[in-house]
C-alpha cells in the first residue's frame, strides 16, 4: 500500500483543506497512538510559530490523552530539539507541528519515532490504514494526562553547546542570526549569545504570520546584506523549524548544505574521524562529488529527502550526509538533521582552524546548477507525461557527459522540481527553461 498522506517530511498542507484540519489531526494523534504507543505511554509535541499551531497542539493533544497516551507540551521548539528531548526524556514518540520552510498559511506534522528518529515507511502504512476509523476514547481512568514542559528548551539549548568541545567558546567573533521568525527565534540567540558571541539576530519577532516571510534558508538576501554591512564573520540562516542551515560568509557570499557537506567531510577526514562515505542526494552538486574524490572521500547519492539520506547512511555505515538545502545529519554528533548544531561544527572548524569560511569551502568550486519549480494543480509522473520523455532525452543528448539532468515531483509542495547542472551556466539556464516549459503543459492537460 503506498502512503497515501505521508510525504517526504511527514504530513503536509494549506491549513483548512485536507489533510490539515482539525478532524484529521484528531484521527491522526488517535492512529498514531494505536500503532506507536498500543499499551499507553508519552509523547512529547513540538511546534513552530505558525498561527495555526494552537489550533492542531490543542487537537492532537485531545487525540492522544483521549487515547490513554500523556502528553508533554514543548511549545515552540526546533524539530531536532524535538527530536533530542524525545530520547532524553524517555518519549515512546514526538511530534512537530510545522511546515518547515513553506509560509505561514501551511502547515504540517511531522513524527519521530523512540530515539528521536524518523518513522520507518511501514511504520507511517501502519498509522494511514488506522486513519479512516473514529478516534479512540477510553474509559475515565485510562486517559492521558497533559502538561507543560518549558524547561526542555534549555535542555536542548544546553545540548547544542556541546558542538564546540569543552572550555571552548566564540568569544569575539560577530556573528547574525537569521531565524525566520521561526521555531529557533530563542533558542539560537541565546546559545550563541552564552557561548560567547557578539549577536546580530533577525527575523527572531514572530507574529504567527510571518515565518520564512522574506528571510530564513530559502531567502537568505538580507542576511548576506546584514553581514557585510555590520562587517559580521558569518551569517546563520535557518528555516522555519530550525532543521536547515546555510551560510554567509565574511564576504556576504552565500554557502549552502553542498559546500558545508564538503567543509565538515575534509575536517572530520583530516582528523581520522570520518566514517563510511558522504551521502547527498541525486540534486547534490556535482562539484561536491568531484572534490570528495579528489579527498579520496567515497559518495552516494540518495532519494530526496533528509529521511532517505538518513537510510543510506546506516546502510553504508556512514555519518555524514545531507542536502544542498541545508539539512545536514552528522550521526557523531546528532540523531537528525540540525540546522544550529551545524552551525556550531562550522564555527568550530573556523575556530581550530583559524580561517574564515570563505577560505574553507574554497576547495570545492561548484557546477553552475539551475532549478526551476513548476507548479502543478494536480500529481502527475512527471517522466511519463505527455512530450516529457521526448524532451527529456533531447536535453540529455544535449548535455552529454558534462551535466546531469534531476526531474523530480516535491514531496512537500504541489510543485515539478526541473534541474538542469552543466559546465555553461547558460546552456543549464536554456535547457531548464525549456524542460520546465514541456513539463507546465503536461501538467495542465
Amino acid at each position: 500500500m503506498s502512503r497515501k498522506y505521508f510525504g517526504t517530511d511527514g504530513v503536509r498542507g494549506t491549513v483548512g483543506a485536507p489533510p490539515m484540519t482539525v478532524d484529521f489531526a484528531l484521527r491522526l494523534a488517535s492512529a498514531a497512538a494505536r500503532v506507536l504507543a498500543p499499551e499507553g505511554g508519552t509523547v512529547l509535541i513540538g511546534k513552530d510559530t505558525r498561527l495555526s499551531g494552537y489550533m492542531f497542539e490543542a487537537a492532537l493533544e485531545a487525540g492522544f490523552t483521549a487515547a490513554g497516551v500523556n502528553v508533554l507540551l514543548a511549545g515552540p521548539l526546533p524539530t531536532p530539539g524535538v527530536a533530542y528531548l524525545c530520547r532524553e526524556l524517555g518519549a515512546e514518540f514526538g511530534l512537530v507541528i510545522s511546515a518547515s520552510h513553506n509560509l505561514y498559511d501551511d502547515n504540517g506534522i511531522k513524527i519521530f519515532a523512540a530515539g528521536g528518529e524518523k518513522l520507518t515507511d511501514e511504520q507511517e502504512r501502519a498509522i494511514e490504514a488506522l486513519l479512516d476509523e473514529p478516534p479512540l476514547t477510553r474509559e475515565s481512568a485510562a486517559l492521558g494526562r497533559a502538561r507543560r514542559v518549558d524547561q526542555a528548551r534549555v535542555d536542548y539549548q544546553e545540548f547544542c553547546k556541546t558542538m564546540l568541545p569543552a572550555g571552548a567558546d566564540l568569544a569575539g567573533i560577530k556573528l547574525v542570526v537569521d531565524c525566520a521568525h521561526g521555531a529557533a527565534y530563542k533558542v539560537a540567540p541565546r546559545v550563541l549569545a552564552e557561548l560567547g558571541a557578539e549577536i546580530i539576530p533577525i527575523g527572531c519577532s514572530p507574529n504567527g504570520r510571518n515565518i520564512n516571510q522574506g528571510c530564513g534558508s530559502t531567502q537568505p538576501e538580507l542576511l548576506a546584506t546584514t553581514v557585510k554591512g555590520v562587517g559580521a564573520r558569518l551569517g546563520i540562516a535557518l528555516d522555519g523549524d530550525g532543521d536547515r542551515c546555510v551560510l554567509v560568509d565574511e564576504r556576504g557570499e552565500l554557502v549552502d548544505g553542498d559546500q558545508l557537506l564538503y567543509l565538515l567531510a575534509r575536517d572530520a577526514g583530516a582528523r581520522g574521524e570520518l566514517r563510511g562515505p558522504v551521502v547527498g542526494t541525486v540534486m547534490s552538486n556535482l562539484g561536491l562529488e568531484q572534490s570528495l574524490g579528489r579527498l579520496g572521500i567515497p559518495f552516494r547519492r540518495a532519494a530526496v529527502g533528509d529521511r532517505y539520506v538518513m537510510a543510506l547512511l546506516k546502510e553504508e555505515g556512514g555519518q555524514l550526509g545531507g542536502e544542498t538545502s541545508g539539512h545536514i545529519i552528522n550521526l557523531a554528533r546528532t540523531s537528525t538533521g540540525d540546522g544550529l548544531a551545524t552551525a556550531l561544527q562550522v564555527l568550530e572548524v573556523m575556530r581550530h582552524t583559524g580561517s574564515p569560511l570563505s577560505e574553507l569551502v574554497a576547495g570545492m568550486p561548484r557546477l553552475p546548477q539551475v532549478m526551476i519549480n513548476v507548479r502543478v494543480s494536480r500529481r502527475i509522473d512527471p517522466r511519463a507525461a505527455s512530450g516529457v520523455p521526448e524532451a527529456l532525452a533531447a536535453a540529455e543528448s544535449e548535455l552529454g557527459t558534462d551535466g546531469r539532468i534531476v526531474l523530480r515531483a516535491s514531496g512537500t509542495e504541489p510543485v515539478i522540481r526541473v534541474m538542469i547542472e552543466a559546465v555553461d551556466a547558460m546552456q543549464a539556464r536554456g535547457l531548464a527553461e525549456r524542460l520546465a516549459e514541456v513539463v507546465r503543459i503536461a501538467a495542465e492537460h
